[in-house]
């Protein structure tokens, strides 16, 4: 699971292999026959190259002979160069195709896989680092199915080639060529892991680079206000050297192995080469064949280095696909049953708290809800009140399922929320949050977010009824208006009947609003109260409010404090019976009788 932390590489593990590039293979899979045609190519452009140093050797050997068969060896040189040239072709398209298909597709199944996520998960994760993981570490991986493995594979062919091919023209040379390999491998290795922990470092730094500018960039108005720019920018720049830091020593690393390997590859072809001059200085093999040779150890030099480069890749999509895999494998602690139990048709709207206890994961010692025992008639119209933290919300949040209650239950028409599918049930709920979500669309699409076959009709409608269309309307491009990045084209209040009229358009039998007309003024607040009041004839309501006015019709109102129930009933009665609530609407009602005076 994605963690936060001060050090965003110390709670996860490190990658220890290569091998954990088999993650991809479920992605790879459904496109194994283009996988395969591009094997297909890699081997045919590989056999290909290690063909032309047989042509050259002919031409090479063949210089003293007749124009004629000289003529025909640069004829087939030219013939395998086309070949090889159409084999490049086809082998780059298929495989930037696969990759760009592979990565794609993860990038789907992450993003839907974390969007199915409860908030439990979102208590311990910044969101700038989900779409690091879905942006930065998806790239490497573009760039490793998309290139590198093909380049890896097909220079391991010609790494083997090239060496089977030295054998057979001259074995003496061939066996002093050997002798380089292991001072080849042994830096991979020895340096390789370091890089690994390295690549993996960096790659977290970077995703906690994204989280804090995605976390900062959302809240700019506040930095701004608070006078907080510096600062922030102080934040972000700190995290972003680390990722620097971490980036050098891996570079670094990189860098030292490639100077040893290409050193040693050089050294040691050189090296063959001096003896090999003498070899043809003393009539033991051919120039052509030396040129061949020659030819063929540039290969073997060219794959080793080119192997060296890929591992680094490598090793930094191992780590990539490991973070991904994190994701994609996060145990949910809100998951659907098996077998989900069929939710009756039309569904009435009956909730029930049976003995429900809960605490936040992130505040284990403060009961969010004690032992509430809660009975919502169908079309019931409830208001919570309550101090700030007294458990209302919450309250919403497990009629919704986005948590479990730890002991008791909460039900709806009889049955357990656990004993159903998620989407079942909450498909017959409309919400009204507190801080109401613009999307960064017009408000046609805002609107009909809560209900997408809905025509335009029944979209303007339900501005209508929550005196929405004025507003909307007068906007440059009406209904098609683009709102922004959380609508901030939008006065708080207009944000708030924009997701009244999405509540309404939805037409669900369960309507909750959470401080639903906070932010609207008062003329605004008596219009959308009686929108609200018409919405919710016929349906199961709950409604949250500070503001006691605003709850004054409902059927019964329940008091809430530091998560138990301590009363309810109507207003007149518990005005009459005294309590917090009486308090509370002492206070309200004073200062507003002060506030008018």
């Amino acid at each position: 699971m994605v963690r936060r932390s001060d050090d965003p590489a110390q709670d996860r593990p490190r990658s220890k292999r290569v091998g954990a590039l088999r993650g991809l293979e479920p992605f790879i899979r459904p496109y194994k026959g283009q996988a395969l045609a591009a094997l297909a190519a890699l081997v045919l452009t590989a056999a290909i190259s290690l063909i032309l140093p047989l042509a050259v050797r002919r031409v090479v050997d063949g210089f003293n002979e007749g124009a004629e068969l000289l003529d025909h060896y640069f004829v087939a040189a030219l013939v395998i160069a086309g070949l090889l040239a159409i084999g490049t072709g086809a082998r780059y398209f298929l495989v930037t195709r696969l990759g760009e298909r592979v990565v794609a597709d993860i990038r789907k199944a992450v993003f839907a896989r974390v969007m199915g996520l409860s908030p439990a998960f979102f208590e311990k994760v910044l969101t700038g680092e989900i779409l690091s993981r879905l942006t930065t570490d998806t790239t490497l991986i573009l760039s490793v199915v998309g290139s590198s493995v093909s380049v890896a594979l097909r220079n391991i062919l010609m790494l083997v080639g090239s060496l089977l091919m030295l054998w057979l023209t001259s074995a003496k040379l061939s066996g002093m060529v050997l002798l380089i390999v292991p001072a080849v491998i042994v830096p991979i290795v020895v340096l390789g892991r370091r890089l690994r922990k390295l690549s993996r470092e960096n790659q977290d730094w970077i995703a906690a680079s994204s989280g804090s500018a995605s976390e900062l960039l959302l809240a700019a108005q506040t930095v701004q206000a608070f006078t907080n720019e510096t600062r922030s920018a102080a934040r972000f720049s700190e995290t972003t050297e680390h990722s620097y830091d971490a980036a050098m020593k891996r570079v670094s690393t990189r860098a030292i192995m490639t100077v040893i390997v290409i050193f040693c590859v050089f050294a040691g072809i050189v090296g063959v080469l001096w003896i090999g001059a003498r070899d043809v200085r003393a009539g033991a093999m051919s120039a052509g064949e030396l040129v061949q040779f020659v030819i063929y150890a540039v290969m073997l030099t060219g794959s080793v280095g080119a192997l060296t480069e890929i591992w680094g890749e490598l090793q930094r999509a191992a780590g990539a696909t490991e973070r991904l895999g994190e994701l994609l494998a996060t145990e949910d602690t809100v998951t659907d049953p098996p077998r989900p139990a069929a939710l009756p048709r039309p569904v009435k709207g009956a909730i029930a708290f049976e003995g429900v206890s809960f605490h936040y994961p992130s505040r284990p010692d403060v009961s969010a809800l004690l032992d509430v025992n809660l009975v919502i008639a169908p079309g019931e119209t409830v208001a919570l009140v309550g101090p700030s933290g007294a458990g209302k919300t919450t309250v919403i949040q497990l009629i919704q399922r986005f948590w479990d209650p730890e002991t008791g239950r909460v039900t709806l028409d009889g049955h357990d929320l656990r004993s159903l599918a998620r989407a079942d049930f909450r498909a017959e709920i409309a919400l009204v949050p507190q801080d109401p979500v613009i999307f960064a669309a017009s408000a046609r699409e805002n609107i009909r977010f809560g209900r997408p076959e809905a025509t335009d009709a029944e979209v303007e409608a339900a501005a209508r009824a929550a005196h929405a269309h004025d507003f909307l309307a007068a906007l440059p491009e009406g209904y098609e208006t683009f709102l922004g990045e959380r609508g901030v084209m939008l006065s708080g209040g207009q944000k708030q009947r924009v997701a009244i009229a999405r509540a309404i358009l939805r037409d669900a039998p369960i309507l909750l609003l959470d401080e639903a007309t906070s932010a609207l003024d008062a003329e605004s607040e008596r219009a959308v109260q009686a929108a609200v009041e018409t919405l919710a004839r016929d349906r199961t309501t709950l409604i949250i409010a500070h503001r006691l006015a605003t709850v004054k019709k409902a059927d019964r109102i329940v008091v809430f404090d530091q998560g138990r129930i301590v009363a309810q009933g109507t207003h007149e009665a518990l005005v009459a019976e005294g309590g917090l609530y009486a308090r509370l609407a002492r206070l309200q009602f004073t200062q507003g009788a002060d506030a008018a005076a």
